[in-house]
């Protein structure tokens, strides 16, 4: 697959997809159609990241108070994905996170999860901070409050986050419909 046309359109072979804390108890104060809306996209894009062999992280907030990662998350994690428990608000804080997202050696980062206005700014913002091309996927990230994560997802695309959706991203990765998995992933839309 050749390099990108445009520095700004993802690559799956320069591409990391980030889930953050997408947890059974989080969720649960989520608005319902938003966590559903989250829960559903996040399932697709994980399908489609095994096909393609995108890496992918996890990250869980508290776990001992938070729980674990949904069931039905958990379920479409490709094998030996690596989960970084944390205490500190920013997936930079876990501890092997940075070195773990290093090691892929790649640039570009598409972050979905919760909460938007706490766990994924942060992230983000250091994301960026650590030079990374960061996509946020305004159909797979929630808050319990609308507000809040409109105000979040406006900061961010003010530092210099790309906002996108899920099916840009699958798109993008596939760039062409010639392409041997776009059957699959386009099935998934469905």
């Amino acid at each position: 697959m050749p390099m990108t046309s445009h520095p700004n359109l993802l690559d799956s072979d320069n591409s990391v997809l980030l889930l953050v804390d997408m947890q059974t108890r989080l969720s649960a104060v989520m608005p319902v159609d938003d966590a559903a809306r989250m829960a559903s996209h996040t399932q697709r894009l994980l399908q489609a990241a095994k096909l393609l062999e995108v890496p992918v992280l996890v990250t869980e907030q508290y776990p001992q108070g938070l729980g674990s990662t949904q069931p039905e998350i958990s379920a479409c994690l490709p094998m030996l994905t690596p989960l970084f428990s944390k205490t500190g608000f920013s997936c930079c804080a876990a501890e092997g996170f940075n070195q773990a997202l290093a090691a892929t050696g790649r640039q570009q980062v598409v972050v979905i999860g919760q909460e938007t206005h706490v766990c994924v700014l942060q992230t983000v913002l250091e994301l960026l901070s650590q030079n990374y091309q960061v996509f946020v996927l305004t159909d797979a990230v929630c808050s319990r409050q609308t507000e809040h994560k409109l105000y979040a997802l406006q900061r961010m695309q003010q530092q210099g986050a790309t906002l996108s959706c899920h099916e840009s991203v699958l798109f993008e990765w596939l760039r062409d419909a010639r392409h041997m998995h776009f059957k699959a992933i386009s099935a998934l839309l469905r």
